[in-house]
């Protein structure tokens, strides 16, 4: 590896536009046209002054050029959890949009800690990033509105009357199909796990819950309701209660595929059959659930990551409704 000695870091360290420009004997504008890859430089002039910058060592000041231009490039994502699957799926769609774009992302997992998500707020107010891509929230809504003056803020659920762009699908409309789905194959005795109550789509699914227990005529049995399903683990505790229960629901609506793999697995471990003891439902359509032929709910996942970026692009289109679709299967 060559070594760089003091003078050349000095000349690297000290080394402008101007200097580049009287070396190759050209105008600071030229010199500023190669660097920006503008057109409108012949190919004789642009290879000389090439050569004296590989000659002077010379590299950009990217903080300069993003203060001269007004732009970052660079956009916050936030998210609870990087290594969960439903919002992998979503960054995997943001990212591809933000590459063709020439943008680079700061990803901000909070773990569903408000400060956290407020410092990715000020990476916005103190101009670090262009914008910020909330994927899941925790903070009030006053908070971010705060936040909107200083640039676009998109939020991956529906913010209805708010003026804070989003994309989102309709958790009221999706859980009430696979309601009414497990209704019709002879269910009533229905139970749902979910990641957290807290939030606009959990908040929506629960409604929709509660809304078929009062069609049916059903009480609520609050330990019907499991929270805290993220990961496939999760499917062993969910089961260990299940068994310890004298009444059990007869099917399980899974907000997670994840989780309904794992809820599958244990059942078959501990002889529960599915879906003859329990139907089971799961949500996103992860590949996984094609192989084990779970019925699940379709959430266009790596769509709604590629919409994300899209309206921080183009903030004025404000709302992005995607649509859900049941995939029947053989665990119902």
């Amino acid at each position: 590896m060559k070594r760089v000695s003091a003078q050349e870091k000095k000349v690297k360290k000290m080394t402008n536009i101007r200097d580049i420009a009287k070396k190759a004997g050209v105008s600071v504008s030229t010199v500023s046209r190669v660097l920006n890859n503008h057109p409108y430089v012949s190919d004789q002039k642009r290879k000389r002054v090439e050569e004296i910058i590989d000659e002077l060592n010379y590299e950009q000041n990217m903080n300069a050029v993003h203060l001269s231009k007004g732009k970052t490039q660079m956009v916050a994502i936030v998210l609870p959890f990087v290594n969960h699957p439903y919002f992998s799926m979503l960054l995997e769609g943001i990212a591809s949009e933000a590459l063709k774009a020439q943008y680079q992302l700061v990803i901000c997992q909070t773990n569903y800690e408000v400060q956290k998500e407020v410092d990715a707020l000020n990476m916005l107010k103190t101009k670090q990033v262009d914008g910020v891509i909330i994927c899941s929230r925790a903070s009030d809504w006053n908070v971010i509105e705060h936040y909107q003056m200083y640039g676009p803020i998109i939020i991956c659920e529906n913010t209805k009357e708010r003026s804070i762009p989003s994309v989102y699908i309709d958790h009221f409309g999706a859980f009430e199909q696979a309601l009414t789905y497990l209704n019709k194959e002879g269910h009533r005795h229905i139970g749902y796990c979910i990641g957290r109550h807290a939030g606009t789509n959990s908040q929506q699914r629960a409604a929709a819950y509660h809304n078929y227990l009062k069609k049916v005529g059903e009480p609520f049995r609050p330990e019907w309701v499991f929270e805290g399903c993220l990961y496939v683990t999760d499917g062993d505790w969910i089961v260990k209660q299940l068994l310890n229960m004298k009444k059990r629901p007869t099917a399980l609506l899974v907000t997670n595929d994840q989780v309904a793999v794992g809820v599958m697995t244990r059942c078959a471990q501990e002889g529960i059959s599915v879906p003859s003891d329990i139907a089971i439902i799961g949500f996103d359509n992860h590949p996984l659930t094609s192989y084990l032929q779970i019925t699940t709910i379709q959430l266009p996942l790596i769509e709604m990551g590629e919409k994300l970026f899209y309206l921080f692009l183009h903030p004025e289109h404000q709302k992005i409704e995607l649509p859900f679709q049941l995939i029947e299967r053989k665990t119902v």
